[in-house]
C-alpha cells in the first residue's frame, strides 16, 4: 500500500455528491463499506490487480449503499494505491462442493498488500490530480 497526498484528503461532503462525481471518474463504492465508513475503488490495470482507493468516513446521516438517496456527509480520508497478488491458473487441489462453491466463488489474494510498481504509483497519482482540479467545491 502507497499513500499519496491528495488536497481531498480531510474534505466534509454529502455522499452522493462525492459518488456521483467518483462514478464519472469510473470508481465504485468498495465492497467493504458498511454504516461507519468505506472507499471508493478504481483498478489501474486490466486484470483488476492494482487499485487506486479514496477510503472516506460517515460524519453525520446513515449511508445504507450505493443508493441515490442518502443524508451522509462523508470526510475523505488518504488516498493510496494497493495490489492484491493472486494465485494464477487452476487450483489442482480444489474438491467440488456444492454449498461451498456457492460461498466461496472467489479466491483469498495470497498478498493483500503486494508491491507496488512506480509506473502504479505514477497513474495513481496523475488521476488523482485529474479528480482533484475537477472537484469545485471548497
Amino acid at each position: 500500500m502507497v499513500p499519496l497526498d491528495s488536497t481531498l484528503q480531510g474534505r466534509e461532503e454529502p455522499f452522493e455528491h462525492v459518488r456521483s462525481y467518483l462514478h464519472e471518474h469510473e470508481f465504485t463504492l468498495g465492497g467493504n463499506w458498511d454504516y461507519e465508513h468505506g472507499s471508493f475503488d478504481r483498478y489501474l490495470d486490466e486484470g483488476h490487480k492494482v487499485w487506486l482507493r479514496i477510503p472516506f468516513e460517515v460524519t453525520s446521516g446513515v449511508l445504507d449503499g450505493d443508493t441515490d438517496s442518502t443524508d451522509a456527509f462523508v470526510r475523505i480520508g488518504t488516498p493510496f494505491v494497493l495490489k492484491h497478488v493472486y494465485n494464477e491458473g487452476l487450483d489442482h487441489e480444489a474438491q467440488a462442493r456444492t454449498y461451498g462453491a456457492l460461498m466461496d466463488q472467489f479466491q483469498e489474494p495470497l498478498d493483500k498488500d503486494g508491491t507496488v510498481e512506480d509506473k502504479w504509483v505514477d497513474r495513481a497519482a496523475t488521476l488523482l490530480r485529474e479528480i482533484e482540479r475537477g472537484c469545485t467545491t471548497p
